[in-house]
């Protein structure tokens, strides 16, 4: 039975390598079966591992003899597999009407099944090898989806995308090197696994490695000062796969830092240490910073993109501040931003779908062509204002109120005001579609308007997401719950 939490792994990726390696199929409907197929039972089998092997180890084989390949589906791999699969899902069946207008679908969907399946590594790694290897094999595997449409810009954006993920994975190896010489284990251990005798005259050299993994591991999550790849990236690639990667791919990079500080190094290490001092600035430029060129950016796929780097740097200052309530915070963002940031990116690939406007100054009226849509859009934006009774007003509320806790002299509110003020430029940069799409003014050509919502492939997995997104806003307490069981281990 242990051998079952291989199967959400092994299945996406040999499904992937099948569609990419076969000819082309006679009918595209034929392509669209095996990749919908691939992805519900991808789904249900890692909902199924999750529920029957949950909490087992599995040694699968050692690279060497110290570097074991072992995985295991602990409470956190289970919340970052729970929202990869429901997004994967969602963005996966959009694509079936949205990839109708793109070239080289089937490279598409092999690639997208292959990332799916090695995102659910990530999430089931029980050490810090696997960790490692899934987390390079996912920049090599997700690479194709940015450069899909091999035009000039995509090609150069994949390759930055390349270059500063291959810089931070290389960071997080360098730290690696310090956990196998001074920590008991590779694997993860809530609380850490360093050992205080080894470890003994070499404190400032681990706190080192313990930054330079989380600066690393920030890369893929898009925090300054190696951001710049992101709003680059996710506007290149198709929409669904945009949506997947601000939702999902780059939270690799979140799930790498939880490892890193909770359970490799352990939160009674690092704090009060000038490595959470540095951490906890360093986010909250990148929450400020973000949403001001949010707040500039007049392509809508692109201030999305940018949105991403201002919300991920939230829940990373949640994870810095190392309170119950901010990681809490933290972790609940993580599920809510999920939700939320994808749904803005399928609601902007159906409007480009439908209309082919790519700047927000085009998209005067929009709310009367596609009503439902835009008004998906328009909750969705205020959960990531953190509008009650939305998911992201709980999340940002467990934020705020965790950093007011802490002991940093100026942080402790600064914190909190620089929340605040990302949500007033967040509002300021997705509200105004919103305001001018439904009400256009009196010089608009109401008499040539025509009705542009979607088909149900696209609206169906839209809806979905966003009333998730209010759904964990309404009723928080059984998330809030298991993350507080979890947070209680780790601090």
């Amino acid at each position: 039975m242990i051998y079952f939490m291989l199967l959400p792994i092994l299945f996406p990726i040999l499904a992937g390598v099948y569609l990419l390696v076969r000819k082309e199929m006679k009918n595209r409907q034929s392509l669209l079966i095996v990749t919908g197929v691939s992805l519900a039972v991808t789904s249900l089998l890692g909902v199924l591992s999750i529920v029957l092997t949950g909490g087992e180890m599995l040694l699968l084989f050692n690279l060497t003899q110290s570097l074991p390949i072992i995985f295991k589906i602990d409470n956190m791999g289970a919340i970052f597999a729970g929202m990869t699969i429901i997004v994967f899902l969602c963005a996966g069946f959009f694509s079936f009407a949205y990839m109708k207008h793109e070239q080289k679908e089937k490279r598409y969907y092999g690639f997208y099944l292959i990332v799916f399946g090695v995102v659910m590594a990530l999430c089931f790694a029980g050490n810090l090898v696997t960790f490692y290897l899934f987390f390079e094999v996912l920049t090599l595997a997700s690479m194709p989806l940015v450069l899909h449409n091999g035009s000039k810009e995509a090609i150069m954006a994949g390759l930055k995308y390349l270059f500063y993920s291959l810089s931070g994975a290389y960071l997080a190896l360098f730290g690696l090197y310090f956990i196998s010489k001074y920590g008991n284990t590779l694997s993860f251990s809530e609380g850490g696994v360093i050992n205080a005798q080894l470890a003994e005259g070499h404190t400032q050299l681990l706190l080192f490695a313990a930054f330079a993994m989380i600066l690393g591991f920030s890369v893929k999550a898009g925090m300054f000062p190696m951001h710049a790849w992101l709003p680059t990236a996710h506007p290149a690639a198709p929409a669904p796969a945009s949506a997947v990667l601000s939702a999902v791919i780059v939270k690799a990079g979140v799930l790498g830092i939880i490892r890193t500080v909770f359970y490799l190094f352990g939160a009674s290490f690092l704090q009060g240490t000038w490595v959470q001092s540095v951490w906890m600035v360093l986010t909250l430029v990148t929450v400020f910073m973000g949403s001001m060129l949010a707040y500039r950016e007049p392509v809508l796929k692109k201030r999305l993109a940018y949105s991403t780097v201002s919300q991920i740097s939230y829940i990373l200052f949640g994870l810095s501040v190392m309170d119950t309530s901010s990681v809490t915070g933290g972790i609940l963002h993580v599920i809510c931003h999920g939700f939320i940031k994808a749904a803005l990116f399928l609601c902007a690939g159906a409007v480009i779908y439908q209309t082919g406007r790519t700047r927000v100054e085009e998209l005067r009226g929009i709310g009367k062509e596609m009503p439902l849509l835009m008004w998906c859009y328009t909750i969705a934006s205020l959960g990531l204002i953190g509008i009650p009774p939305t998911g992201g007003f709980i999340s940002k509320w467990y934020l705020a109120t965790g950093s007011l806790k802490t002991d940093i002299s100026v942080l402790s509110w600064a914190g909190p005001v620089i929340l605040l003020i990302s949500a007033l430029l967040t509002a300021g940069y997705l509200l105004p579609l919103t305001i001018r799409g439904f009400f256009p003014g009196a010089d608009y050509d109401y008499m040539s308007l025509k009705k542009k919502e979607p088909g149900k492939l696209m609206t169906i997995p839209i809806l979905i997401l966003t009333v998730l997104s209010v759904a964990a806003g309404l009723f928080p307490n059984v998330l809030i719950g298991y993350i507080q069981q979890i947070t209680a281990k780790l601090l």
